[in-house]
């Protein structure tokens, strides 16, 4: 993606659309679901013009917006090619998971996510992971899959999520968050799956005997759809591309081509496989991308004013706007205004390398906030509400955007986030 565009500073009021959109994604559906259903499309080009409109025509800075189109269509291309190609390989699961189970296949996935992404973990894992548990399925299933493999599973590779990966393309190493972040991974993984084990463990007691007593052999997990394994690498290819501009996002596409035509129909049927969910994020995220630009030019106008003097307000102001807006450019943002009280430039690898070595604690506060923080809320990270979207197609009861927040989030997620914070961070930190 092109880097951002330094020095502008829109009207405070300018920031009003975005809040509109958010109020709109975490209300409507729950309001009038019908008329939002068929009208969010609407809402969203509308408030998406407002800001479009300002920056073009009042403030002169179209060349912002063109840079947004492009964040957004590179976006687009990586989640719906991702999305189509997932949608070709069918992992059939026979039987009904127990906890343990439920643990390992959580686990699996957010090791997966730092190869394939949390993107191509979750469109790959979500379908297998509904049908496994179909017989108990509830929100918390949905809530804890977002958690584990849409989020926090992808923080040791810049392929994992993609703040990090703007991240190694402004000159951090590759593998420098595995070597440094590595315990505050295990960490969450081990709490969170715990909390999830003791849901689950109560959620399964309470299903009939004859479900509690199926047993899941190995044989009973089949994969077919193989073929767009190739599909998925051309995709991951496709990532590091970024010269000349234009190919990685063409690549991307003719994959999702390729492997939409090159399925055989019966997979896309048994993975209930429709357009609709990427439909849903496509419309939402042209709103949410172009509202949310007036609130990230002025953050980062006024980042010096935040008084960002240590690790931990790093972590926890990079990640709670991370949870509010996307986090690649919040972690942009962030990582600049670091660099440049030490007198560094983010542009400058050379001043990357100066910063890693003089401050790298900064660095994985600043990428864990990002990356953890995705988590609390579903437009956190793009993943969110595709495997929202997908649950909902598949029938499965999902939390609402207040419920998920407040009932789920904040009881579950910031108590963790203020332990790691402790431990990594703090004057009393261990790591």
């Amino acid at each position: 993606m092109p880097t951002e565009q330094p020095g502008i500073e829109p009207h405070p009021a300018m920031i009003i659309p975005f809040g509109l959109m958010l109020l709109a994604i975490a209300l409507m559906p729950f309001v009038h679901r019908h008329w939002w259903e068929h009208n969010y499309p609407k809402v969203a080009a509308c408030l998406g013009a407002i800001t479009a409109t300002y920056y073009i025509f009042f403030i002169h800075s179209g060349a912002r917006i063109l840079h947004v189109a492009h964040e957004y269509i590179s976006f687009i291309a990586l989640i719906g090619s991702l999305f189509v190609v997932s949608g070709g390989i069918h992992i059939r699961v026979k039987g009904e998971a127990k906890p343990w189970v439920n643990c390992v296949f959580l686990l699996i996935g957010a090791v997966l996510a730092n190869f394939i992404g949390t993107t191509g973990a979750s469109m790959l894992l979500i379908r297998p992971w509904i049908r496994m548990n179909k017989y108990r399925i509830t929100a918390f299933h949905i809530v804890f899959f977002i958690f584990i493999v849409s989020n926090l599973g992808g923080c040791l590779t810049p392929i994992g999520d993609p703040p990090l990966f703007m991240g190694y393309l402004k000159g951090v190493p590759f593998w420098w968050m595995l070597q440094n972040a590595w315990a505050a991974w295990l960490i969450g993984m081990l709490a969170l799956l715990g909390i999830f084990y003791a849901l689950d463990r109560a959620n399964f007691l309470r299903a009939p005997k004859e479900v509690r007593d199926r047993e899941i052999p190995l044989e009973t997990w089949n994969i077919t759809g193989w073929r767009n394994v190739a599909f998925l690498v051309v995709i991951l290819v496709a990532v590091f591309i970024k010269h000349p501009p234009g190919v990685s996002e063409a690549l991307m596409f003719g994959a999702a081509i390729g492997s939409y035509f090159a399925t055989p129909g019966q997979i896309h049927k048994a993975n209930h496989f429709t357009f609709e969910p990427i439909r849903e994020v496509a419309w939402l995220f042209v709103g949410i991308f172009l509202t949310m630009v007036p609130a990230l030019d002025y953050l980062k106008v006024h980042a010096g004013e935040l008084g960002l003097d240590s690790e931990m307000k790093f972590f926890w102001l990079t990640g709670l706007l991370s949870g509010a807006l996307d986090n690649a450019p919040t972690y942009l943002t962030f990582l600049a205004a670091a660099t440049g009280r030490h007198g560094l430039s983010l542009d400058n690898p050379a001043d990357i390398q100066a910063y890693i070595a003089a401050h790298g604690h900064e660095l994985i506060a600043i990428s864990l906030g990002a990356v953890f923080f995705g988590a609390i809320t579903y437009i956190g990270n793009g993943p969110n509400f595709m495997v929202k979207s997908i649950a909902e197609q598949a029938q499965v009861k999902v939390p609402s955007f207040f419920v998920y927040l407040f009932k789920y989030a904040v009881p579950i997620l910031v108590p963790l986030f203020l332990l790691i914070s402790i431990l990594f961070f703090s004057r009393w930190r261990v790591f």
